[in-house]
């Protein structure tokens, strides 16, 4: 049984290597989506009135 164990453990060398990749492409992806939302008009406007209202708010 622990042969068969050990086996297993020895074959798996490039499984890290290949999470870091897929998490790479999805932060890219997401990264994307981000700067896309960011730079509309319509989501931009929103952040800022959101931010005016709150130190508004704040400061009077």
């Amino acid at each position: 049984m622990h042969k068969v164990v050990a086996r297993f453990i020895k074959e798996d060398d490039g499984m890290s290597t290949a999470e870091y990749a897929v998490g790479t492409v999805a932060a890219a992806g997401l990264g994307g989506v981000l700067i896309k939302l960011l730079t509309s008009p319509e989501v931009r406007d929103l952040i800022w009135n959101v931010l005016s209202n709150a130190f508004k708010s704040l400061f009077g």
